[in-house]
């Protein structure tokens, strides 16, 4: 009997568990170069706290079940809630702001589709207690600096921004209940792939005026330049403009502060992303691939009332998230993920004779960080272990028991005749 993996489950064979750490510590050193600090939170977590956040529906996405302490419990299909209790139980005590940064598996309960497992990992990138806008732009330029590291440019990305402020703005401005913004909201994050009537009838369903308002909002999606929305809103509110107007403001600065890192390049202006969470307040965006060919690379926005909604002190927050499966995979098509090569730094050869000064050579040689490697069967000759040592850079002989060895380049096959004794020095 054959027992096969899950579905939606991954094994990590060396040579793709290579890839994937390639993938993290890329995302790793980025931002530790941006000063974010890691951490990490339990995988298996108390089922209410993402049912707090999504509402009890949230469980049928869940790996979620009773514990044999009576607990109802899940695994952990994203970062956020953990985050915010862990940053709202010790607020008063945290050093802000709060650049933190975490690379972690999920687990959900849904159907495995391309670019979309039931197990994947993703890196949750958050500044907390910091308002200005500049902590926007640094989220954005992070974002945009990661996937930069692997050797992607503004051909094989873009940036696409967006401010649910404004749209909060526009839609108050046609008289649609606060408590019906994120269920508008919700029908403009599927604009782009439902048809018009069917967009007119979900806005219909909601008692608003579905054609009428349909219009503005595809218009307003076209927008491309902060001159442009400010024309636009002008036009359409005149009296109640101030209040869009200090949100553009905060956008001017946001661009000129993208521009100044020198990322303009990579940054447009699409009123059709509005991020499909309600917990959103503020910037929004995603990031595509500009064939388009995939799932958003990334996705990020600002969500200054969500650890607040956990019962702990209102604290602004602004972060993004980036996983592993659609960014690997965009990867692997552009062929910028190195190749399986794995070789030691020495390999030794040795006769009986020789075996434990080479043992201890090979100890001691580890112990200052150099991979050493050897073959563990007794009795092979040594042209028989000489064979087996391609996968190094130098390999090592030694025979007779005899303070002397030679140490062979094997890439420039040149012989260094030395005492075992200098073997680190001269490595």
């Amino acid at each position: 009997m054959s027992i096969e993996i899950l579905p939606g489950f991954r094994e990590f064979y060396p040579e793709i568990c290579f890839e994937r750490n390639f993938i993290f510590e890329k995302m790793r050193q980025v931002c530790q170069n941006f000063c974010f600090t890691e951490y990490d939170s339990p995988i298996l977590e108390p089922l209410e706290l993402f049912t707090e956040k999504s509402g009890e529906e949230i469980a049928a996405q869940l790996f979620n079940f009773v514990d044999r302490g009576g607990r109802a419990v899940a695994l952990r299909p994203e970062m956020t809630p953990a985050v915010a209790r862990m940053i709202g139980s010790k607020i008063h005590t945290l050093k802000r702001p709060l650049k933190w940064f975490s690379i972690e598996e999920n687990f959900r309960y849904e159907r495995p589709q391309k670019g979309r497992l039931r197990s994947f990992y993703q890196l949750n990138v958050d500044i907390f207690d910091e308002k200005n806008i500049y902590a926007d732009a640094e989220i954005v330029a992070l974002a945009i600096a990661i996937l930069r590291s692997f050797g992607l440019t503004a051909d094989d990305f873009h940036v696409r921004l967006s401010d649910r402020n404004l749209w909060t703005f526009l839609l108050h401005g046609f008289a649609v209940p606060e408590n019906l913004i994120a269920s508008v909201l919700s029908i403009v994050d599927k604009i782009e792939r439902e048809s018009r009537d069917e967009s007119i009838q979900k806005l219909n369903a909601l008692n608003l005026d579905g054609a009428r308002l349909l219009e503005t909002i595809t218009t307003f999606q076209t927008m491309r330049t902060v001159d442009d929305l400010e024309k636009f809103l002008q036009t359409i509110f005149k009296n109640s403009y101030k209040e869009a107007a200090l949100h553009l403001d905060q956008l001017r600065l946001l661009l000129a502060r993208l521009k100044h890192f020198g990322l303009a390049s990579f940054v447009t202006l699409d009123f059709s992303i509005v991020r499909g969470l309600a917990y959103y307040t503020g910037l929004v965006f995603e990031i595509f691939e500009r064939s388009g060919k995939s799932r958003a690379l990334a996705g990020g926005g600002r969500y200054d009332d969500l650890i607040e909604k956990f019962g702990y002190p209102k604290t602004a927050a602004v972060g993004l998230a980036i996983g592993d499966v659609t960014l690997g995979n965009v990867l692997a098509d552009r062929h910028l993920i190195p190749t399986f090569d794995p070789i030691a730094d020495l390999f030794m050869i040795f006769d009986p004779q020789s075996e434990a000064i080479a043992m201890g050579d090979a100890y001691d040689l580890r112990g200052h960080g150099f991979s050493v490697n050897y073959v563990l069967k007794d009795g092979l000759s040594m042209d028989k272990q000489f064979k087996q040592a391609i996968r190094a850079h130098w390999v090592a002989q030694y025979t007779g028991g005899q303070e002397n060895i030679i140490l062979r380049d094997i890439v420039q096959r040149k012989d260094y005749p030395i005492r075992h004794s200098e073997i680190l020095s001269f490595l």
